[in-house]
């Protein structure tokens, strides 16, 4: 295990968890980038810079704890994680069927990500690692709130699939 700048070493369950969420961020913006340029739209041209921050966030906890990028060197929309690389042929795929659908896709990816950095969070101690948690949290909320503004603009009704309804 790599050791933390606090001395502490990280556990085989945080490190599973940076993995994960450094390809899972990769994964909002490389679909934002496919529906930007199949739609058009600026919320996703504006949400893939902002998922650029967040995946330099998590990389540099993974450069910070001497862990290996499992996204360094893939071409957008290839993904390290086979879970990962299905879903995101799926979300592009349904994002590309309506614009209701693809911003319908965005409100899912940032549910999924609120639920997924909630797990990750409460298994964690490592301060450096619950700071970035926390401040993706608060970046996929805004981005929640933005894809379901859009659709209520578009008379669209958003149910939530990952948040129960008094999360979302």
């Amino acid at each position: 295990t790599a050791s933390a700048p606090t001395g502490s070493a990280l556990t085989d369950e945080e490190i599973a968890g940076l993995m994960w969420m450094r390809e899972e961020e990769q994964l909002a913006h490389d679909v934002y980038i496919a529906l930007g340029d199949a739609w058009n739209l600026r919320i996703f041209d504006n949400i893939s810079r902002a998922e650029t921050t967040h995946l330099d966030a998590v990389a540099g906890l993974l450069d910070l704890y001497g862990l290996d990028d499992p996204a360094a060197g893939n071409a957008p929309g290839t993904f390290t994680e086979p879970a990962l690389q299905l879903l995101y042929d799926q979300l592009v795929a349904d994002g590309s069927r309506s614009l209701e659908d693809a911003l319908e896709v965005g409100a899912f990816i940032e549910e999924l990500d609120l639920v997924d950095l909630a797990a990750r969070a409460s298994a964690t101690d490592t301060p450096e690692i619950s700071a970035v948690y926390a401040t993706l949290e608060r970046g996929s909320r805004n981005h929640l709130r933005a894809f379901f503004s859009q659709l209520d603009a578009r008379g669209v009704t958003y149910e939530p699939t990952q948040l129960d309804s008094v999360t979302f």
